[in-house]
């Protein structure tokens, strides 16, 4: 007996109250199921691939509150360093 490896018990255990469907315990993010990269990408140029394909198969459609705040942000660092605009201004 002394010769022998001892194997890991595996159980197939489920919560008591739980009346869903697969695993409670995997955790997986909401939005996996719908992206491309995410998954048997084992390669660097798999992943890199999937990624580009994705970008270029989205719309092309951008958040303009993103946009906005970004514009929001830019306009407060220029004040906060005391940026002169009038250097673009003809005189």
């Amino acid at each position: 007996m002394g010769f022998l490896k001892r194997t890991n018990k595996k159980f197939d255990y489920q919560p008591r109250y739980y009346k869903g469907e697969g695993n409670p315990f995997k955790i997986e993010h909401k939005l996996d199921k719908f992206r491309t990269t995410t998954g048997k990408n084992k390669g660097l140029k798999s992943k890199f691939s999937a990624a580009i394909n994705e970008f270029k198969d989205s719309e092309n459609k951008f958040n303009k509150t993103i946009v906005y705040i970004v514009l929001i942000l830019v306009f407060i660092f220029l004040y906060i360093i005391d940026f002169d605009l009038s250097i673009f201004v003809n005189n």
